[in-house]
């Protein structure tokens, strides 16, 4: 049996379709890698429900997995409790900044309904002066905004709780 860290390690290296620059455990969406009697289940949560993603990122799975060597799995899908932004690494937030996604910021973004805009810093040179353009951007998961300073356009990768 391989272990549960060198399985982690090998999920390391799965990289999300939608946004290539990071993995799977980068996002979150990697709940659990354990053994249930001498089975491999890896559990896995979508960013939302419906996500177009997820049967490439399981296919993606079956292939690491396979091509090391690991033939006997389960890939399970759970969708309680809900992915959150909360459940991205550190890294992985850092890795969408260099990319040119601003991370999710630390609060809800409900200004469209109940107050001021949520600052985004611009990813690129770091001005909080930014504006919305769209409440959707290249994928349900994003918003489309614009920085005053440097002018570029940049996907936010929104907030989820």
């Amino acid at each position: 049996m391989v272990s549960e860290k060198a399985i982690f390690d090998l999920l390391e290296e799965v990289f999300d379709p939608e946004v290539p620059v990071l993995t799977i455990v980068d996002l979150g969406i990697v709940r659990s890698v354990q053994y249930h009697e001498k089975q491999l289940i890896i559990e896995i949560t979508p960013t939302y429900i419906g996500c177009p993603a997820m049967q490439t990122i399981e296919k993606d799975i079956e292939s690491k997995l396979q091509s090391n060597g690991i033939q006997k799995f389960e890939i399970k899908t759970s969708i309680a409790p809900a992915w959150t932004t909360d459940w991205m690494s550190e890294k992985g937030k850092q890795k969408l900044k260099e990319y040119g996604i601003a991370p999710p910021q630390e609060e809800l973004d409900k200004s469209v309904l109940f107050s001021e805009p949520l600052v985004v810093p611009c990813p690129k040179c770091n001005a909080k002066e930014t504006k919305m353009v769209s409440q959707f951007g290249s994928t349900a998961c994003k918003a489309h905004y614009q920085c005053k300073a440097c002018q570029e356009p940049f996907d936010y990768f929104k907030c989820l709780r």
